[in-house]
């Protein structure tokens, strides 16, 4: 699942993000989302390739706690319990099991949306822009990795929260991927079977066991 991301609200004094580095932000990011105990959030994604013709919109919602997350998109559920991974499709009747990471680099993984910037990119102060009243300062960031799909990817960071308001990737490819957070909540009641797969549900699907 390529890319994803974050959230809100407010106005700022633009000239405190004068005096920051794109990594010292991007630093008030990671301790902010870090000190939450988990994260729910609704998001809208977008997959754009004009010279393919090719536009897609969709929406979906993930809950991350710690590795652990529930992601809902497309019509999949994608389930890690922190150790296996599910891949649900009610569509096509069939679960995907994979104890396989997210390990490409050209993957950011839910577990890891709110953090893979922290390593294998150089960081840069991009545009501030005024969004329905936010100041939103992106951040521009390039893969270390010169065999990367990933061209750079612009980080849209709410000046208030310090929450990651958007994702905007570009691909080599001249694919744009655009990630916006539409509701981001955090330290909710969860269930204490949310991230676990019940076999029961789906005792009429085909288990596919990938390793």
């Amino acid at each position: 699942m390529k890319h994803l991301i974050l959230t809100l609200v407010v106005l700022f004094n633009i000239n405190s993000f004068s005096q920051k580095s794109g990594k010292a932000l991007l630093k008030e990011v990671s301790d902010k989302v870090n000190g939450y105990k988990n994260i729910s959030i609704d998001f809208k994604y977008v997959l754009e390739n004009t010279s393919e013709n090719i536009k897609q919109e969709t929406r979906g919602d993930v809950v991350l706690e710690g590795d652990k997350y529930k992601l809902n998109i497309l019509g999949v559920t994608r389930l890690f319990d922190g150790k296996t991974l599910y891949n649900i499709s009610p569509e096509d009747e069939e679960v995907t099991v994979s104890t396989k990471k997210d390990d490409d680099e050209d993957i950011i993984a839910p577990s890891k949306m709110l953090s893979f910037y922290e390593n294998g990119y150089t960081s840069n102060m991009d545009i501030i822009q005024d969004v329905k009243g936010r100041k939103i300062q992106y951040v521009k960031l390039i893969p270390i990795d010169s065999n990367s799909e990933i061209n750079y990817i612009l980080l849209g960071i709410d000046a208030q929260t310090k929450h990651i308001y958007n994702l905007i990737q570009i691909g080599k490819n001249g694919t744009k991927t655009t990630l916006t957070v539409n509701s981001f909540k955090t330290n909710e009641p969860l269930s204490r079977t949310l991230f676990t797969f019940d076999a029961n549900k789906y005792k009429d699907y085909y288990i596919n066991k990938l390793d």
